[in-house]
């Protein structure tokens, strides 16, 4: 049973902070949705439920924000003032991204001053369903060929974490334009609660990759004891400290990126998994492989991780103290199949606060 005495939540924003118990905290409106969204329907797909969406409030800048010309998508593509943001989208998780993008548009100060990048392998094209959902949203959607990674991708504790899409964060460098500099790479599972331009000014420094690390996690239990037992896998560390981080929120920097190759060096550790079998988690391991110990570690308020339950059983879990600017529910669980099934956890109602998805 859910105790509510103990469950207490530190939400912050940019601009305040307040520590109330998770069954206040749902009735602050910078939480809640705004008025309800209007009905919609694609005119292709009425019999399909899948894309059964209501029209999303339009969002506009507030007045302290620069204001751009008004341009052709290929020029919003290749503006770096605008906050880049890139997530994969299928049919299967598109009520997920739905929800993540009508989140970040509502607690973004600029949200015209947003551009999306969707990384997709659907043939459906989905650039209608989502232009009616989000009528003002600036986005491209870019095809991933899944045939790029079939042959590299070994089998996973999860089938879900075996699916092609999952490894096109690889290829950002490639599929994006080389006019992006600078990008955010989102799940499709997450909730913010912030504004966005706050995880995009952070400093990378030096590092390629910035993301919320978590050193204290046992970071051997992400590969398996072959991996350790051979020193010409484990060495792969040495002179790192390296620590576990989600690669569902990674703030990368694309010039470095493909300056250092980095698509190959992950590549590498695919091909060599498929003989040696070092891992078990799907496309994690090998960038934690290539970049653990050495990315630029963001506050811990910008993935917390782990909604969803472990991988298999995918169980109720609580978000880890201290203040949230960001929700994910990795693991098992997503929170739209368990408010269906009429078995969702505590969490998942906040979660619901930004679904489009039906009518209401």
């Amino acid at each position: 049973m859910f105790n509510k005495k103990k469950m207490t939540w530190f939400i912050e924003t940019s601009r305040f902070m307040i520590t109330v118990p998770i069954v206040i905290i749902l009735a602050y409106p910078f939480l809640q949705s705004c008025p309800p969204a209007e009905a919609i329907k694609s005119s292709n797909s009425d019999h399909v439920p899948l894309f059964n969406y209501r029209k999303s409030p339009n969002f506009k800048n507030s007045p302290k924000c620069t204001t751009f010309p008004t341009s052709s998508i290929t020029t919003k593509i290749c503006n770096p003032s605008l906050v880049h943001i890139s997530m994969t989208l299928d049919t299967k998780f598109l009520r997920g991204s739905v929800a993540a993008i009508h989140s970040i548009l509502q607690h973004s100060h600029c949200p015209e001053n947003l551009f999306f990048h969707f990384i997709s392998s659907d043939t459906i094209n989905l650039e209608p369903h989502l232009g009616k959902i989000f009528p003002l949203l600036s986005f491209k959607i870019y095809y991933f060929n899944p045939g790029i990674v079939q042959n590299k991708i070994s089998s996973s504790i999860r089938q879900a974490l075996e699916h092609p899409l999952n490894y096109a964060r690889n290829y950002l460098d490639d599929l994006l334009e080389s006019c992006v500099e600078r990008v955010i790479y989102l799940d499709s599972d997450i909730i913010l609660v912030d504004d966005i331009s706050n995880l995009w000014r952070t400093s990378l420094g030096l590092s390629t990759v910035g993301s919320p690390q978590y050193c204290h996690a046992n970071f051997t239990n992400y590969f398996t004891p072959k991996f350790w037992s051979h020193k010409k896998f484990f060495r792969a560390f040495h002179g790192r400290k390296p620590c576990y981080f989600n690669t569902g929120v990674m703030v990368i920097d694309l010039i470095k990126w493909r300056k250092y190759r980095y698509t190959k060096k992950l590549e590498r550790w695919m091909k060599i998994q498929r003989v040696h079998r070092i891992y078990e988690l799907g496309s994690l391991p090998p960038f934690l492989l290539v970049f653990a110990g050495k990315i630029a570690p963001i506050h811990q308020r910008w993935n917390q991780h782990g909604l969803g339950g472990d991988n298999l059983s995918g169980n109720c879990r609580n978000i880890h103290a201290g203040p949230v600017s960001l929700l994910h529910w990795s693991g098992g669980g997503k929170p739209w199949l368990r408010l269906d099934s009429g078995k969702s956890c505590p969490l998942d109602e906040l979660w619901a606060r930004y679904d489009l998805h039906g009518y209401k």
